[in-house]
């Protein structure tokens, strides 16, 4: 295709679709199911931008990336610059490009959208930030000096990452101490490899190792470190430490053998390796038909995990419809297309064992939309004697995450709200002066890209404190 100057007529052009795995082959794997845009196809989609000079894209993305301006240097093959583009507000394109929720964000809002298919800004993203790693670029040098100034990271999750990148940009010395073996938080222990893989995010990461960013690892601030101790070291604190309490129902049955909360599920799976039994020593049990209880991403992320490691029936047990499912459309659609069965309008009541206390089943209620709740979808009732029995050997509990406690617990400065979640002013501080917090351990279980807009608001935050202190 020749190169072209300028954005084609509006609707001429289809939304290019990107390249999957078959879905008889990919749930026989662990690889990436997106296999990514070639560089015709990549320029064919971005010229279907249509350059608006009031940029509704960039205002619906929470890192404030320059969409427009990314998307058109695409449109001229100018790769490299296109993801150096988007590095100017977000680290972590590669890791974005796949796993945020375009369609509610950035892609809603394309203005292309209101009679056509939007602009796939998501997967240019992940094209161009792929296509930088392909091409072996020489890492990023900082122009800034040091400041004289220290942060310590406590979290090495998105929110984290994207404090930190920005703070050694500005000349701080950073340090981000993580919990686990692994830096990446949620994106190596909650998302699997074949949404997106371990040395993605690993690459990401040696990024800022080469900016200068120090890294401790099997370092749980609150168990072997505490917040005062590290407000004695450094001169501002970062709380990212996510949601990682799993919640559960509290419905009979659930301290059965065979019931796993979704997190130990995915991070067995994800970040120990456990697809990849004996070979790695952390195994999870391969069930034959196993239920997983929930709607969201991490439903879906559970359920085709599953499927992964050989079950032959999977089901995704729901108490509303699909439509009111929090789920990625994308999701959904790739979890039907290899196999999951979906039982909407259930709820489960009983999980029952057998002798040896083995799950060996589920009862689930059977539910009907009534009336809007607080954030209006509609309110599920259960149907008046009505019930559904489904046989299985394993539980995944994927209904969602409460904030990792062990922080507040042990520096009782920090305040929480009645969710457990920290409580932060409008500049991301704490109530203990000079420690600031962002992402779920503020907000609740939330997105990847909400964590990295509250980790880049901190770092702004820190560098207004600290050099408001220094005055």
């Amino acid at each position: 295709m020749a190169e072209e100057k300028a954005t084609v007529k509006p609707g001429s052009v289809p939304r290019q679709h990107m390249p999957e795995q078959p879905a008889e082959q990919r749930v026989k794997n662990f690889s990436e199911v997106l296999l990514g845009y070639d560089e015709e196809t990549a320029k064919r989609e971005a010229s279907r931008c249509l350059q608006c000079k009031h940029k509704p894209c960039e205002n619906g993305c929470p890192a404030k990336v320059k969409i427009p301006e990314f998307i058109a240097l695409t449109r001229e093959g100018k790769f490299l610059a296109a993801a150096k583009k988007i590095k100017e507000t977000n680290s972590l394109p590669a890791v974005c490009g796949r796993v945020c929720p375009q369609e509610t964000q950035c892609e809603e809002v394309c203005v292309l959208a209101k009679r056509f298919e939007p602009v796939a800004i998501g997967k240019l993203e992940m094209f161009v930030a792929d296509y930088e790693r392909k091409m072996r670029v020489a890492p990023e040098t900082l122009t800034v000096p040091k400041n004289g100034f220290s942060v310590a990271i406590v979290g090495g999750g998105p929110a984290g990452i994207a404090c930190a990148g920005d703070l050694i940009r500005m000349g701080y010395k950073v340090t981000v101490f993580e919990a686990l073996h692994q830096v990446g938080g949620v994106l190596v222990y909650g998302i699997p490899e074949f949404r997106l893989s371990n040395d993605t995010v690993e690459y990401e990461v040696e990024n800022l190792k080469k900016l200068g960013v120090e890294f401790k690892t099997n370092s749980p601030v609150g168990l072997v470190v505490s917040g005062e101790e590290l407000l004695k070291e450094y001169s501002a604190i970062f709380v990212g430490s996510g949601a990682g309490l799993p919640a559960f129902l509290g419905v009979e049955g659930e301290n059965l053998n065979g019931v796993y909360s979704a997190n130990e599920y995915l991070t067995r799976v994800n970040l120990m390796s456990a697809y990849r039994f004996p070979e790695s020593d952390t195994p999870v049990i391969r069930h034959k038909r196993i239920a997983i209880f929930g709607g969201g991403n991490v439903a879906m992320d559970s359920c085709r995990t599953a499927l992964r490691l050989g079950a032959e029936k999977v089901y995704c047990v729901y108490r509303r419809t699909e439509k009111e499912m929090p789920a990625r459309v994308e999701e959904v659609h790739h979890a039907k297309e290899e196999g999951v069965e979906f039982r909407l309008l259930r709820a489960p009541v009983v999980i029952t064992g057998d002798e040896k206390g083995f799950v060996n089943g589920v009862r689930t209620q059977v539910m009907e939309l009534g009336e809007p709740d607080a954030k209006g979808r509609r309110r599920p009732v259960p149907v008046k004697d009505a019930y559904e029995d489904i046989a299985v050997d394993g539980v995944i509990v994927a209904i969602g995450n409460n904030p990792n406690p062990i922080i507040p617990k042990t520096t009782p400065m920090i305040q929480v709200n009645d969710h457990g979640n920290i409580i932060i002013d409008e500049n991301h501080m704490t109530a203990m002066p000079g420690v600031f917090a962002g992402g779920d351990i503020t907000r609740g279980a939330a997105t990847v890209i909400l964590a990295i807009g509250d980790g880049k608001e901190a770092a702004l935050a820190i560098d207004r404190y600290l050099n408001a202190k220094n005055d």
